[in-house]
């Protein structure tokens, strides 16, 4: 009897990320557009900088008010965007 060996595309793809080390560049160009759709477009025009470096997003904001009022949602952000992206990955919020 022959035995399937087959998987489905998105194991394999899921592998491949995994292998080639691929998650923090998908997840960056993912976090801009996520950014934008759940924070508005008046957080977005005062972000200057998203970045994503050893599981921590590194945010530049222009304005002080709402670099404190951020800071204060730290947890939301981090669980609203864990949530985007499907997985705990995101595990601190820095602010600058």
């Amino acid at each position: 009897m022959f035995k399937s060996t087959e998987t489905s595309l998105k194991d394999v793809l899921k592998a491949m990320v995994k292998s080639l080390n691929m998650k923090p560049g998908l997840y960056q160009n993912q976090l801009q557009k996520i950014w934008l759709e759940k924070m508005g477009t008046t957080i977005f025009n005062h972000t200057k900088e998203i970045k994503l470096y050893k599981n921590r997003l590194f945010l530049t904001i222009d304005s002080a008010p709402l670099k404190q009022e951020l800071t204060y949602s730290k947890d939301k952000i981090i669980r609203m965007l864990n949530d985007e992206l499907g997985e705990d990955y995101i595990e601190d919020v820095i602010l600058r």
